[in-house]
């Protein structure tokens, strides 16, 4: 998201670069586990997401690249979703790549997703020639986006669909609330995070050739009760977002958040049943003329 968001392979990069060994193992794995329960706790967004694409297309897809891929959140949902495809999933991280390969082949995918190990930030893998290319919470962690774009124009086929999908704010999951601290505390946490808004991406497109075919926010908001995993998801999200907030909020909202992402105390994220699911993603769509 890829934000700490669904991660884009050349965030985790230079995240990675600077970081200890073991600190950018540490991260690399909490960032797998949010993908992970990203795509199992917002499946039926990933389903209705993939099924507008294949409205959009002008032939069912056969030849698909997933640019930024992490651990398949987008490759197994396109997969499944047209399954005369191939798809191809392209990232920086040989761990990540590995986790999508076990994914794969364990829900009978392994014949037709890949991994591909790039860095797009280097140059453009040998990828042939593609009807839909996917791209979600990657480009902007790039640093030269047009120049990759120029490359999946490129790669496209005439006719061929880019889809490029940012997430509008992190996840939120806790009621006004939570029973510990002052209430409003998740409010606060994005308060402090707020950075400059996820780009919108149509004047993108059109500077490297595509024709703008839509853009479509998708709204989720999952009401409780909810599926187990959003416990864990949560509490994955919003120790990811407690990683960022020192010297940020006040004690007492940092203990408060301490407290609902801990394993066994009664405000735990694991032990309540009023949890929700509010976020909205955006996804432009080019075509290549």
């Amino acid at each position: 998201m890829n934000s700490p968001a669904t991660p884009a392979a050349a965030a985790r990069t230079a995240a990675t670069r600077t970081a200890a060994p073991e600190t950018a193992a540490a991260t690399e794995a909490a960032m797998a586990e949010i993908l992970e329960l990203d795509a199992e706790v917002l499946e039926a967004y990933l389903s209705e997401l993939t099924t507008w694409l294949g409205e959009l297309s002008d032939r069912e897809p056969v030849r698909i690249v997933d640019l930024g891929s992490g651990t398949g959140t987008g490759a197994i949902a396109l997969a499944r979703r047209f399954p005369r495809a191939g798809v191809s999933a392209v990232d920086v991280s040989p761990q990540m790549l590995h986790r999508l390969s076990a994914k794969a082949s364990g829900l009978g995918l392994a014949d037709r997703v890949r991994g591909v190990q790039a860095d797009l930030d280097q140059g453009w893998p040998d990828l042939g020639v593609s009807d839909l290319v996917w791209a979600a919470a990657a480009l902007h962690h790039l640093a030269d986006p047009g120049r990759v774009l120029s490359h999946v124009f490129d790669a496209l086929r005439p006719g061929g669909l880019l889809a490029v999908t940012e997430m509008d704010f992190f996840p939120r999951f806790l009621p006004e609330d939570a029973g510990v601290g002052r209430p409003g505390l998740e409010a606060r946490l994005h308060d402090a995070l707020k950075g400059a808004p996820a780009p919108g991406w149509t004047d993108h497109l059109v500077r490297a050739g595509f024709t703008p075919e839509a853009e479509r926010p998708f709204v989720i908001d999952l009401p409780a009760p909810l599926p187990g995993a959003t416990a864990r998801y949560a509490q994955a999200c919003l120790r990811k977002l407690r990683s960022h907030l020192d010297g940020q909020l006040p004690a007492d909202d940092l203990a408060a958040l301490d407290a609902v992402t801990d394993d066994e105390g009664p405000h735990s994220v694991l032990r309540r049943g009023d949890l929700t699911v509010r976020t909205t993603r955006t996804t432009w769509v080019g075509r290549r003329p």
